[in-house]
């Protein structure tokens, strides 16, 4: 059974490094597997992500943002060649261009490439690109949701895109006790409280929640969990609006189960979104969502209680929110999580990808007794190859 490599320009946790990190880890044959990241060192990736030390044996860093692209696809060739690898799956345009290269020169014989941003509309110039790289490269196209998927079959001409839901781990996100998590986190037990999760930057547009909620109930809050440049700025409009008592900063949190547990709603304002990830989570644990209708959004909404914001209009937007929090609880938005997001279908789903002609017979309690011997060679941790 050969080597699968996946490729990442950056490994950070956002979309991209969390589809990586979790087909890896969640994957039956994830001994076999190891992720490529072309820029940044080990040591930086670490300090910003931890959560990598879970896999640190299968990471390799190239570092090779100061390198030319004939360069970085050299090492690549070298790097495919030495590890023995059968398939090479790349996560994002940069990756394809110099990996997909990289891997038909050293007769990688299948190579998948993920599309999980929706990056037409801010590079016009990317269709033009990725129909030649496709052209020349013929790799296995997957984007993580369907509306993505359309806009990508009328923009590149093509009709053999698969796609593969992006998935969470339902077993870490799962609904918990709502009074227990809101006493560990410091928030009122008796409120019906609205939560958001991302960084602090003017794309998510938070001060839209924030003058929402000068509209509703004394007994709503708003909790905010993420950092950024915004911060102070919306602090002080809180303080401007006589909210600071009813909006909680809760900065970086580590335990985001139980931040989903508190809440009554989750709610994304952004004026883009190309797939977000926390819906999702938010869902899993039971909790309902209401997200700005754009982007992939739809794609991650349940379709029993999810509710696509109207985020051009305050009164509507209001009003959607304050329906949302009244409704009776009805079908838990986890079972549609359970049946199309769960990431251990979505890493099964792509092993069947990389071994589609010749699937391979995996025992998985045999093959956690006798993980599979790192292969030896020239390129060590966290140094780039040589």
């Amino acid at each position: 059974m050969n080597t699968v490599i996946q490729v990442v320009k950056h490994l950070t946790p956002g979309m991209v490094g969390m589809a990586a990190l979790n087909i890896q880890q969640f994957s039956a044959l994830r001994q076999k597997r190891f992720i490529v990241c072309l820029e940044g060192t080990m040591s930086e990736s670490l300090e910003r992500w931890p959560y990598l030390k879970q896999v640190i044996d299968k990471l390799i860093f190239l570092d090779a943002a100061s390198e030319t692209t004939a360069s970085v696809i050299r090492t690549l060739v070298r790097l495919f060649r030495t590890y023995h690898a059968g398939v090479v799956h790349t996560h994002q345009s940069t990756a394809l261009y110099q990996a997909g290269i990289a891997a038909r020169l050293a007769g990688v014989s299948t190579l998948i490439h993920s599309e999980h941003d929706n990056w037409l509309e801010e590079e016009p110039k990317h269709p033009r690109l990725m129909k030649m790289a496709l052209s020349c490269i013929h790799p296995v196209m997957v984007t993580s949701g369907s509306r993505m998927n359309d806009r990508l079959q009328t923009s590149l001409h093509r009709r053999d895109i698969t796609t593969i839901p992006y998935g969470v781990d339902t077993q870490r996100f799962q609904p918990g006790n709502q009074s227990m998590a809101r006493l560990r986190l410091g928030l009122p037990t008796g409120a019906k409280i609205i939560g958001t999760a991302g960084r602090l930057i003017p794309e998510k547009r938070h001060h839209l929640l924030i003058h929402a909620l000068s509209h509703l109930p004394e007994n709503v809050h708003l909790t905010l969990a993420g950092e950024g440049a915004l911060a102070q700025t919306l602090h002080m409009l809180a303080i401007k609006l006589s909210l600071s008592h009813r909006v909680h900063f809760m900065g970086h949190v580590g335990n985001m189960p139980e931040f989903y547990q508190a809440l009554d709603l989750f709610c994304i304002t952004s004026d883009a979104e190309d797939y977000p990830v926390s819906p999702l989570e938010a869902q899993a644990c039971g909790i309902p969502a209401a997200l700005t209708d754009m982007g992939a959004c739809s794609d991650v909404l349940c379709p029993f209680n999810g509710i696509p914001l109207n985020t051009g209009d305050e009164r509507t937007l209001i009003y959607q929110i304050h329906t949302a929090l009244l409704k009776k609880p009805g079908i838990s938005p986890r079972r549609h999580i359970l049946q199309h997001h769960d990431v251990r279908t979505m890493a099964e789903a792509y092993d069947a990808l990389c071994y589609s002609e010749n699937p391979p017979a995996v025992d998985n309690h045999q093959h956690a007794a006798n993980p599979a011997p790192r292969p030896k060679c020239h390129y060590t941790l966290p140094n780039k190859p040589r």
